[in-house]
């Protein structure tokens, strides 16, 4: 039987592991005010960097070594690759010039609660795995639904109740699962094949991912034509339509998106005619109001969401335009046993009095997976930091400045305001010829003049974006190429927006010489 031996090489590496504790609290708080140090600098110097990275795909494989350092490397080494390599490759999403996409507006309290939260490490898939942070997440969703004046039975203190997803497409998906079952119970699970998901054109691509992710057959999914007419919303006589040619060709409707500020033009379906139209057909209903919604707090925005009290579900994202870091939608149902039905397990390592008592919430069972952050650690600092009337108040900042943005383009007649405005997007365009072929005023023109400014505009917008000094992004919608400017950093003020019009002027100046 031979002797066991022992590899004395790796001595030297084996003890060097136990040389540094990585959860050491004295270098946790040397380290950690480092990090606070840099990032201060990075939000005071914010408006030096370039908004939009210029770098090639693949710059930083050349940059960094092959593999991972086998001996420890100090946070000021590291933190100084961070500034020399990985800032250059950032698209500066919290600077005051970025007006792309949609807003992702940080604050100080939600970067702490983040930190907080983060601190904490807790897991807590269900009540036991860490009471305060289901309990707490309770208690705010049931703030911020009565701060959006939602209807009792969206909140607990009704029947309904509110959780914390990642993101608006997790609960799409979500929900869209709860009905997809709510209707197979009904009428069998052999029907999966006839299953019918409803949106419009505007609808975010998000729902048809959830619907493919559900099974649902592909062919099934109506994306409704909007019009111009209807500044592209859904028209409710358009989806009865819809509804009942797939009715008389023997297919079930389950499921309608509506939308509440689209990603393209913030387009707003009108909730409450819709849920009119759904109800006829036991459609559950969800509202997307990833971005718009968190306006909603503000009376004068709440009537866009008139009629939810027809829905079954409604989203926000605070990560948006909340003044909450990412990750951080706000999910709320009306029967949150739908979602428990389709979404729970209950192995026996899960099992536990609490949870046998049927007293408490169990998030596990609200969402797609078993772990989940504490998320609501960071949207309560938030609430409690700025309180509800700085929070409208600062949402009115940004419509206001939209405005503004909305009044200079009006002022110069070489461009059009292609859709209304209705919170803190603008979306607009130049033209070849001023005063001509403005398709927000005078409805279609020519293909052949749409496909010229289609062009024009394109190029314009690489312009602007490859200058570095603001960053914006397109969309086309009924076949028009449309420059959005998206206005919602926490950044941005007055002075920003106006010289972010003085960067498209000056592009479109010097494109349109030689146009």
């Amino acid at each position: 039987m031979g002797s066991l031996e022992f590899d004395h090489d790796h001595d030297h590496e084996n003890n060097s592991q136990f040389t540094i504790n990585p959860l050491d609290p004295t270098e946790f708080r040397r380290q950690g005010h480092m990090v606070i140090d840099f990032i201060a600098d990075y939000y005071q110097n914010i408006e030096k960097y370039q908004v939009l990275s210029q770098v090639e795909p693949g710059y930083l494989r050349k940059l960094l070594p092959e593999s991972a350092p086998n001996n420890p490397e100090s946070i000021e080494t590291i933190l100084q690759d961070v500034h020399k390599h990985i800032i250059p490759g950032i698209t500066h999403w919290q600077s005051p010039n970025y007006f792309a996409y949609f807003p992702s507006s940080g604050s100080i309290a939600g970067f702490l609660g983040e930190m907080l939260s983060t601190g904490f490490n807790v897991v807590g898939f269900n009540w036991m795995s860490s009471p305060a942070a289901t309990e707490l997440e309770c208690i705010i969703m049931d703030w911020l639904g009565e701060m959006l004046k939602l209807p009792k039975s969206f909140l607990f203190s009704g029947n309904g109740g509110g959780v914390l997803q990642g993101t608006t497409c997790e609960a799409i998906l979500c929900t869209l699962t709860a009905a997809r079952d709510q209707m197979l119970s009904r009428i069998g699970r052999e029907k999966m094949e006839n299953l019918v998901v409803y949106g419009s054109d505007q609808t975010h691509s998000a729902i048809q991912k959830a619907a493919k992710i559900a099974g649902i057959n592909p062919v099934n999914f109506r994306a409704i034509k909007t019009t111009k007419s209807t500044s592209f919303g859904l028209c409710p006589k358009s989806l009865r339509a819809a509804i009942d040619a797939d009715v008389e060709a023997g297919l079930v409707p389950f499921f309608l998106c509506a939308t509440v500020g689209t990603t393209s033009t913030n387009a707003i379906d009108p909730i409450g005619p819709l849920c009119e139209v759904a109800k006829d057909y036991s459609i559950w209903v969800h509202v997307d109001a990833a971005y718009a919604g968190s306006a909603c707090i503000c009376p004068e925005f709440r009537h866009f969401i008139d009629g939810v009290e027809g829905a079954n579900s409604f989203t926000l994202n605070a990560h948006k335009w909340f003044f909450t870091t990412l990750d951080c939608c706000c999910l709320w149902v009306k029967d949150p046993s739908a979602l428990i039905k389709s979404l729970s397990t209950n192995p026996a390592y899960l099992r536990n009095k609490a949870t046998d008592s049927k007293q408490v919430v169990d998030y596990k069972d609200w969402q797609i997976t078993l772990s989940r952050r504490f998320r609501a650690m960071k949207l309560w600092l938030v609430l409690r930091s700025y309180g509800v009337a700085n929070l409208r108040n600062f949402l009115r900042s940004h419509v206001k400045m939209a405005k503004l943005f909305e009044q200079l383009v009006s002022l110069d007649n070489r461009f059009e305001i292609v859709a209304p405005r209705y919170f803190a997007l603008v979306c607009f365009r130049v033209l070849a010829r001023p005063n001509v072929n403005k398709v927000y005023e005078n409805g279609t023109v020519a293909n052949h003049d749409v496909e010229r400014e289609n062009e024009l505009n394109q190029k314009l917008l690489e312009s602007i974006n490859s200058s570095g000094h603001v960053y914006m992004t397109p969309t086309v919608v009924d076949g028009v190429y449309i420059i959005r400017c998206a206005i919602g950093s926490t950044l941005t003020e007055e002075r920003h927006v106006i010289m972010a019009w003085k960067v498209v002027q000056e592009h479109a100046n010097a494109l349109l010489s030689k146009f």
